[in-house]
């Protein structure tokens, strides 16, 4: 029996112990759960129970420098899912394509989805939301999002840019200003029950969004106005494939307006070709200035005492720098002229012997003081910084045609930054489109100030450049831009277009102007750019310098500048002599150099060879460039380094008798297999293809009046 006893005690002991060690393990796993995992299973709870629906935050509005409402929010609707709370999906998805002319696939892998909150679509118009909402689909909401709205819907679209679906900044201010812009979003939190129903009364919690900054710019919405108006008229006019407008305050670097063509409404920017809207040309396009360009050559050689005013030069047509012959605009030439009459002119033999004088290093000097080749970090996105030769490169030639606004490249930003350093006392100036940063309550919390970048020319020598370019426009090839009622200077400029491989795109020219006014004090600068104008006139001023009167005498008269009473007009307008010739340059690349030279002299053109050989390989201008007669084509005879031994080029044989084509073949080591009779219509080798010496080359001839010789 006591046997007994203290058995049953023992395992009552026992029990006890493993009840006690159970209990001990059961506080350490409570304890465990509780401050080790406490935060992690919370927040799992949490996101079980707990829904958040997101606030976008309203984006500030973008003004004028008169504040101006340009660019504003308006209140949309989006439409979000929570997939847990739809039982009927399909059918759902079904509704809802319908209204939205969705993909009703799309929508249902949407609703099919393990996660907690999903959009359908984003900011859809008033109409479509009640008749979503009148369908009282379970698992559906509303989100109030702000959508952005451009008051003007074309006017500086470039410079405005443009917002993505989740409202952010996609190209223009809107980009680069997206972080001061967007603001802070917000959230709706609601808590619902096991079953996913909202509970009543439960935690309701409203996070508001903060509202983001203001921009004050400073365009002016009525001077753009001005400039879209131009635009306008360019494009009825001469119908270019694109065209820049820029205009700026000189003394202080502010950008008052900036248009572009073609442009778009960033209202709806999707419906545009990606070309149009992606860059600003404005500050991205890359072109030659041509004779604009010598307002940078004057301004450097006035600084340096290379030239005074009745220094006298002549021009006889032409200038010969190395192996070329550089052409004046004039047939004939100038003759005895000054330099002030050289400016006037735009006298090319004139400006080249001025480049000349200054030599490499100074002419580097104010080309990179003038900001040429270096980003103005204007306040927008893509800009280019243009194209200079490396300065241990140059030659005597790359300045002399430098001198006059060729073999260097610029952008429209680059060039009017420089025209108003040079004319605004000499100081560089940094550009620059957002005035002031306000906050939601406008208070101005960031103001940006005229910035100077360096100082490139003295006083002096900036008010007898601007003399000097009010002759231009009173006397010289800037007739055509004289103001009514204020003095203007200015220059005009004509150059070829550049392909995107190199060489000039024949029959294509870039026409401008670059302006000022008035002329003692000038209140505005204005580059006016027209990329391959339509219609045979390509002169910048026949083209551009047109533009610059009506728009600088509306600006001028909107900005209270007072005019002048009694002002001298021009005599008549400027014309281009109607004694040039022009004649497009044949192709002889790949052709025997005698009958290269044939062919040139046929043409009324000159010519010069460089290397030895008896074969052209390359000229200078290309093929399909249009000059004036009498323009030496530059011949390179040496052979490519690409080109292999025993490899020859294949010419373009089409127009050729047998007799032509058999003899050229042969000059190149290349043999005949012609078929039919006439002239050469077709030819089985591909003018420039590289082929081995001795191939048989089959040529397709045909009577004179066939189809192939039109």
């Amino acid at each position: 029996m006591r046997t007994t006893n203290i058995i049953i005690r023992k395992r009552i002991a026992l029990l006890f112990v493993c009840a006690i060690g159970l209990l001990f393990l059961l506080i350490v796993r409570l304890a465990y759960i509780q401050f080790v995992r406490g935060e992690e299973l919370s927040k799992k709870a949490a996101t079980y129970r707990m829904r958040e629906v997101p606030v976008e935050a309203k984006r500030g509005t973008i003004y004028d420098r008169n504040m101006n409402e340009l660019v504003i929010s308006i209140s949309s609707d989006s439409v979000y899912a929570i997939p847990s709370h739809i039982k009927d999906k399909e059918g759902t998805a079904q509704k809802l394509a319908e209204i939205l002319n969705m993909d009703e696939e799309t929508i249902l892998q949407k609703l099919k989805r393990k996660s907690s909150f999903e959009w359908i679509k984003r900011k859809i118009d008033w109409d479509t939301a009640q008749k979503i909402k009148a369908l009282k689909l379970k698992g559906i909401g509303f989100a109030e999002e702000s959508k952005r709205f451009y008051k003007q819907e074309s006017l500086a679209p470039h410079v405005l840019g443009f917002t993505g679906v989740d409202n952010q900044g996609l190209i223009g201010i809107e980009k680069v200003y997206d972080d001061r812009l967007k603001g802070v979003p917000g959230k709706i939190v609601v808590e619902y029950d096991a079953a996913g129903r909202e509970i009543p009364h439960a935690m309701h919690e409203y996070i508001s969004p903060q509202q983001g900054n203001n921009l004050v710019l400073t365009i002016d919405q009525t001077i753009q106005y001005f400039v879209e108006r131009e635009l306008d008229k360019i494009v009825d006019n001469y119908n270019p494939t694109s065209a820049v407008i820029i205009v700026m305050d000189p003394k202080t670097g502010e950008v008052l307006a900036m248009g572009n063509r073609p442009t778009f409404n960033p209202n709806h920017w999707q419906d545009y070709q990606s070309f149009i809207w992606d860059r600003n040309p404005a500050i991205w396009y890359n072109y030659e200035p041509g004779s604009t360009f010598k307002i940078i050559t004057a301004s450097a050689a006035l600084e340096e005492n290379i030239v005074k005013m009745d220094d006298h030069f002549y021009c006889p047509g032409y200038i010969k720098v190395a192996d070329r012959r550089i052409r004046c605009w004039k047939h004939g030439g100038h003759g005895s002229e000054t330099f002030e009459e050289v400016v006037r002119n735009s006298c090319n033999p004139g400006f080249v012997e001025v480049g000349l004088n200054l030599g490499v290093e100074k002419f580097y000097k104010y080309i990179r003081a003038f900001g040429f080749g270096q980003l103005t970090n204007i306040e927008l996105p893509g800009e280019a910084r243009g194209i200079i030769i490396d300065e241990k490169d140059t030659t005597n030639l790359n300045i002399a045609t430098m001198s006059i606004g060729h073999s260097i490249a610029v952008t429209p930003i680059q060039l009017v930054t420089a025209v108003s350093a040079a004319i605004n006392g000499g100081h560089l100036m940094q550009p620059y489109i957002v005035k002031e940063i306000r906050d939601k309550d406008n208070k101005v919390i960031e103001k940006h100030k005229p910035k100077e970048i360096r100082r490139v020319i003295s006083e002096d020598t900036s008010q007898r450049l601007r003399k000097l370019l009010e002759k231009v426009v009173m006397e010289g090839t800037g007739k055509n831009a004289y103001v009514e009622g204020y003095p203007a200077g200015g220059k005009t400029g004509t150059a070829q277009v550049v392909g995107e491989s190199g060489g000039y795109v024949s029959g294509k020219y870039v026409a401008s102007f670059a302006g000022f006014a008035p002329v003692d004090d000038p209140r505005i600068a204005v580059l006016i750019m027209i990329r391959e104008p339509k219609g045979g006139v390509y002169y910048g001023g026949q083209v551009a310098a047109p533009v610059f009167a009506p728009l600088a005498r509306d600006i001028l008269r909107y900005m209270g500048v007072p005019e002048k009473r009694n002002m001298e007009r021009p005599q008549k307008p400027f014309e281009i002599s109607k004694q040039i010739t022009q004649i497009e340059v044949p192709n002889v690349v790949n052709l025997p150099l005698n009958e290269a030279q044939k062919e040139l002299r046929a043409a009324g053109l000159a010519f010069q060879t460089r290397g030895e050989g008896q074969m052209v390989y390359k000229q200078i201008p290309e093929a399909g460039a249009v000059v004036e007669s009498g323009t030496t084509v530059l011949l390179d005879l040496n052979r490519p380094k690409d080109l292999p031994d025993g490899k020859v080029t294949m010419p373009d044989l089409t127009g050729c008798t047998i007799k032509e084509a058999g003899a050229l073949l042969e000059s190149i080591g290349l043999h005949l297999e012609a078929s039919g009779t006439g002239l050469a219509a077709g030819q089985s080798v591909k003018p420039g293809s590289k082929i081995d010496k001795g191939t048989t080359v089959k040529i397709t001839f045909e009577p004179p009046g066939k189809p192939g010789h039109q």
